[in-house]
């Protein structure tokens, strides 16, 4: 029996992919998650073989959730299931260590194949995506080795605080790395929260103390 985790804050989508997959025999949904922290909770005190995962959620993103996952309960096998099919949201869901990544356009036959694929070790991901996915995987063979100081922060946030500890601004910062301000700022809110820090001012601190970044001349 494959047993499944289903992650997604809206519950019409929850309820409909139970639903699915409860109707495809040797398939079983144990659990529903509404967002990233309640994501890791379920994963861990059930171990289910595939958590499907949203992306854009309130109280904890699923970037955030499939990297702890992967690295916490590293038998339960991560596929996203989302709307995201930008380059960065693709980047950070390998980085995290999801084996599948699907758009929500995805047929019912193509994610339950997926699941199938993904619990028996393998990994899949949607067609309108596959050549950006090759794309980011050419590009990680080139790549330096992720960054080792502050573990608990993805190698995005590792760009992102070493920019900030420069004195960068967020205008800055979005045009370096080729993203959106807003985007910045949610990052900088989820290293704060994972620095234990509530300004700007404290994290450039901790980023210096860790060897990121170095201070702008006056």
């Amino acid at each position: 029996m494959t047993t499944i985790l289903i992650v997604d804050d809206h519950p019409i989508v929850r309820e409909g992919l139970t639903n699915l997959i409860d109707t495809v025999e040797g398939m079983s949904v144990v659990a529903q998650a509404s967002n990233g922290h309640d994501a890791v909770n379920q994963a861990l005190s059930h171990r289910p073989d595939v958590v499907l995962m949203d992306l854009n959620m309130p109280d904890g993103s699923g970037i955030d959730a499939t990297e702890e996952i992967s690295w916490r309960c590293p038998e339960c096998k991560v596929l996203v299931l989302t709307m995201s099919e930008d380059n960065e949201s693709i980047d950070d869901a390998l980085r995290a260590g999801a084996r599948g990544y699907l758009l929500k356009g995805a047929s019912q036959k193509e994610i339950i194949r997926a699941i199938e694929t993904v619990a028996a070790g393998g990994a899949l991901f949607s067609s309108a995506i596959a050549d950006q996915v090759l794309h980011q995987l050419n590009e990680s063979r080139t790549s330096p080795p992720a960054p080792t100081k502050l573990p608990q922060l993805t190698r995005r946030e590792h760009e992102i605080l070493a920019l900030l500890a420069e004195g960068s601004r967020n205008h800055t910062i979005a045009q370096a790395l080729g993203i959106s301000t807003k985007t910045v700022a949610n990052h900088l809110s989820t290293i704060f929260t994972k620095l234990k820090v509530e300004d700007r001012t404290h994290a450039i601190i901790i980023a210096r103390e860790a060897g990121l970044g170095r201070p702008t001349d006056n």
